[in-house]
């Protein structure tokens, strides 16, 4: 039988429920426990495939070709597993699939309802995931008290008591706040958000504090006393420089063995040397590299969250803190705009996916300047588009070269819309989506950057390089090092005669780990730095 544990919040959104779950999945882990994490959200939406990246952020994709709430991210990198679409649960997902089975005659004509219909269709996503792990991490996004949250509350009451009492642990995020008026923290909203909890039936077994100063255990023991959870078992998580040192201030707490004990599992001794190592590199690094990333989105830097992580992971790998300069891809076409200026003081570009027309001209400005200033140059999925159309442009000949997706009628569509995805009327979950494999070429960067002769990758994407530019491309020395062969479908592309100028239409950044850095980005870190001591 698995072990279940939901985390909730209260007070205000964005305290860090994601971080806390993903973090105790990584101390359990780090005690020999098969640990898995699930993510509820309570939104119409099907999947956040759709939705604005200024309301959700980035879209995460699983392996399995799910697009996902950017927290699944977090949860792979924090406790090393792929997860699947089943740790991805939506109050749309729900609805659709009870729907669906209600116009399938499933219900027998009965009268569908919340309960037990919706809240059922909720406790099987719990089940189903549940194989072969000891212990399964919900989290329930949004605040307690939200109207669209009771369906997953309610079938949360009610799993409580589907399962022996002792499988099942409810630990509650929330806010102590800091009143500078008075000097003082303050416990009245954690009192407050505790009670609506407990109003829907669900007592907290454990809180976590998030607070800008330390909880003093005088506060605890008042906590103790208003929310019927034990003083001890209330924990404090303080604010830190990086995400990854989350689950070192939290095992100083005793967090992971207070769980333990409440969950009766045995309490073991942790192996996180590893974890304390990247750590260490990170806090005390040895030298320091700038990369500008240029989008569309720099003033949301969760719409580039995954990417900005895998920067952090390559500085890790060589011991180095990566500097972001956020680069906003609309200056770059404005008139008067020096780029020497802008590029003076960064020692790699990195132009990352995205959608859409605006800011395409300044890409295509980055991708130019890397290229005839020999500046290492990541591009990631709308970012090898980039880099191919302006080297067909400028380097081929080919003056109105551009993608189908901005001009429908350029006469050279060097990147065209992919034949499976023409004519699609639904544009939700409908992308090239989830890992596929990918050839490399022999005596190519490619190939040396991986160390192997083919790897597979994630993909989010309906645009291609169209095969038919390739010998014109590879002949002025823009060659295919990566491609899908069951497709025959361009992957990767680089320069010959570049110190490190290389693309992909893929999304590197989702396989990237703290401990085991993407070769990509580590290989884009050590190129920068081989630049800027060069």
């Amino acid at each position: 039988m698995a072990k279940y544990i939901f985390v909730t919040g209260g007070v205000a959104s964005s305290l860090g429920k994601g971080i806390t779950a993903a973090s105790l999945g990584r101390l359990l882990k780090a005690r020999g426990y098969s640990v898995t994490n699930q993510k509820f959200d309570p939104y119409l939406n099907v999947d956040p495939g759709t939705m604005n990246p200024y309301q959700h952020g980035e879209v995460f994709v699983t392996e399995d070709g799910m697009e996902t709430d950017l927290d699944l991210g977090h949860y792979e990198r924090f406790i090393d597993e792929n997860l699947t679409r089943d740790s991805s649960v939506t109050s749309g997902q729900i609805f659709w699939s009870v729907l669906n089975k209600e116009r399938g005659g499933a219900y027998n004509g009965g009268t569908v309802q919340i309960i037990p219909h919706v809240t059922n269709e909720i406790k099987s996503k719990l089940y189903s995931i549940a194989k072969d792990k000891d212990v399964v991490i919900t989290e329930i996004g949004g605040t307690i008290g939200d109207i669209e949250g009771q369906s997953f509350i309610e079938a949360l009451r009610q799993f409580q008591w589907e399962v022996p009492r002792e499988d099942v642990l409810f630990i509650h995020v929330t806010l102590i706040p800091y009143l500078k008026s008075s000097q003082e923290l303050k416990t009245k909203p954690t009192q407050h958000s505790v009670k609506q909890l407990q109003s829907q039936g669900i007592q907290p077994n454990m809180l976590v504090c998030r607070s800008d100063y330390p909880v003093p255990m005088e506060m605890r023991q008042k906590l103790a006393q208003f929310c019927n959870v034990p003083a001890k078992y209330i924990i404090q998580n303080l604010d830190a420089e990086s995400l990854y040192q989350v689950p070192l201030m939290l095992e100083k707490e005793s967090f992971a063995d207070k769980v333990c004990e409440a969950l009766h599992m045995e309490i073991r001794k942790p192996d996180l040397a590893d974890w304390e190592l990247l750590v260490k590199r990170f806090q005390e690094p040895e030298k320091e590299v700038s990369i500008a990333l240029v989008g569309k989105y720099i003033e949301l830097h969760d719409a580039y969250l995954s990417v900005v992580e895998a920067l952090q992971h390559g500085g890790i790998a060589h011991n180095a803190r990566v500097r972001i300069k956020w680069v906003q891809a609309d200056e770059l076409s404005k008139a008067g705009a020096d780029l020497d200026a802008i590029f003076a003081d960064v020692q790699g570009i990195l132009v990352p996916g995205g959608f859409g027309s605006r800011g395409i001209e300044g890409k295509l400005l980055a991708a130019q300047y890397a290229r005839e200033h020999d500046m290492p140059y990541l591009g990631i999925c709308l970012g090898l588009q980039i880099a191919v159309i302006e080297f067909m442009r400028h380097v081929c000949g080919l003056e109105q070269a551009s993608s189908t997706e901005f001009d429908p009628e350029t006469p050279d569509p060097v990147i065209d819309i992919m034949a499976d995805q023409k004519g699609l009327v639904q544009t939700g979950g409908t992308m090239r989506l989830g890992h596929y494999r990918c050839a490399l070429k022999e005596d190519t960067k490619a190939r040396a950057i991986y160390g192997a002769e083919a790897v597979e990758e994630r993909h989010r994407h309906r645009f291609e390089f169209n095969n038919r530019y390739l010998a014109q491309m590879e002949a002025h020395g823009m060659i295919a090092s990566g491609r899908n062969e069951e497709r025959d479908l361009v992957e990767m592309i680089e320069l010959k005669n570049h110190p490190w100028f290389v693309a992909c239409q893929f999304h590197p950044e989702f396989k990237s780990r703290p401990n085991r850095p993407h070769p990509l980005f580590a290989g884009l870190v050590g190129a920068a730095i081989a630049r800027k001591e060069g």
